[in-house]
């Protein structure tokens, strides 16, 4: 009596190259996001501070000239 043996394979083919190209963009787009909150935060605390964009626009142009 002999047995008879089956082999049966499997192979998956996955693109990770793409699946990699999607994290870089989210990460990306992410860290864009939030550059741009920081930068609108740092904006909108020194208007408070200096009094409104024209007292803000005073003061930076006098750090600049270094008046």
């Amino acid at each position: 009596m002999t047995a008879a043996t089956t082999r049966t394979r499997v192979q998956t083919i996955v693109n990770t190259q793409a699946e990699i190209s999607k994290g870089a963009a989210v990460v990306m787009a992410s860290t864009g996001a939030l550059v741009g909150l920081w930068a609108f935060a740092s904006l909108a605390s020194a208007m408070v501070l200096t009094g409104g964009p024209i007292a803000l626009a005073k003061a930076w142009l006098g750090a600049v000239i270094g008046m």
